[in-house]
């Protein structure tokens, strides 16, 4: 939300602003915040990503933890600058995140296992190169869900064929949190010029963000879970000093 303070980086060149005072508290961050709320997000995916190494998980688990910090860090770029630059390095990994998704949730079914993940490289770097000389805000929100909405019915078959009563419980969480999480994105957005008058800021694009990052957890939790399952590793849910959950497993020795 545009402010007349100081600002270390220079005039608002993005194309979206948030429900947010700028550079309310430093001059080096224009939207507090919401930068600040991608730390969890790291945080979480660190977590995953230790333990998809310690148990040596495929390598498609890492890459997606990689990816889902990459995402929080472009995110807290370019709400910190809100700079044009910035902005595409957060809205191209949200792409390039949700193409490995679908590789995941697709590939174990298809036959021609080449070229999927050529298609989608090819698929993620042609719509880089077109996001780093075009603005479309509109387009890319909608090119967006439809990408989301192609991972659902494939999640959805995941869930109805998962019998472990914790698997499905994360499940749940990741839908609980994805509901939550875009029911504070929409609030922030149509109701900014009333939230602007109130004594307190609910922040609800950083509640997205705190809210994305458990759900892109308990995404990837769930889907390594599966994918577990299909190898025949024997999968657990068990959690994490009691409360956060992870997945443990007992390859074959053979493996």
């Amino acid at each position: 939300m545009a402010d007349a303070g100081s600002s270390f980086w220079g005039p608002v060149t993005s194309t979206i602003e948030c429900c947010e005072k700028n550079y309310a508290y430093s001059s080096y961050i224009a939207e507090f915040f919401n930068t600040l709320s991608n730390i969890p997000s790291i945080l979480l995916a660190l977590i995953g990503l230790i333990n998809v190494l310690r148990q040596r998980f495929e390598k498609r688990f890492s890459i997606l933890h990689i990816s889902n910090m990459i995402l929080a860090i472009g995110s807290m770029l370019y709400h910190a600058t809100l700079q044009h630059v910035q902005q595409q390095s957060d809205e191209t990994p949200m792409v390039w995140e949700m193409l490995l998704y679908m590789y995941i949730l697709y590939s174990p079914d298809w036959h021609y296992r080449s070229t999927m993940p050529t298609f989608l490289f090819l698929y993620g770097a042609v719509f880089a190169a077109v996001h780093s000389v075009a603005r479309f805000e509109i387009g890319f929100k909608v090119h967006y869900v439809i990408l989301c909405l192609l991972c659902i019915p494939r999640m959805y078959k995941y869930y109805i064929y998962t019998q472990d009563l914790s698997a499905k419980r994360i499940a749940k969480l990741y839908v609980a949190t994805l509901l939550i999480g875009s029911l504070c994105w929409l609030c922030d957005n149509v109701f900014c010029e009333e939230i602007s008058s109130w004594t307190v800021n609910p922040q609800g694009h950083a509640l997205w963000h705190l809210f994305m990052g458990f759900n892109s957890y308990f995404a990837n939790t769930f889907l390594m879970f599966c994918r577990a399952q299909q190898r025949g590793w024997g999968p657990k849910v068990v959690h994490f000093m009691g409360v956060l959950p992870y997945v443990k497993i007992e390859k074959p020795k053979t493996q």
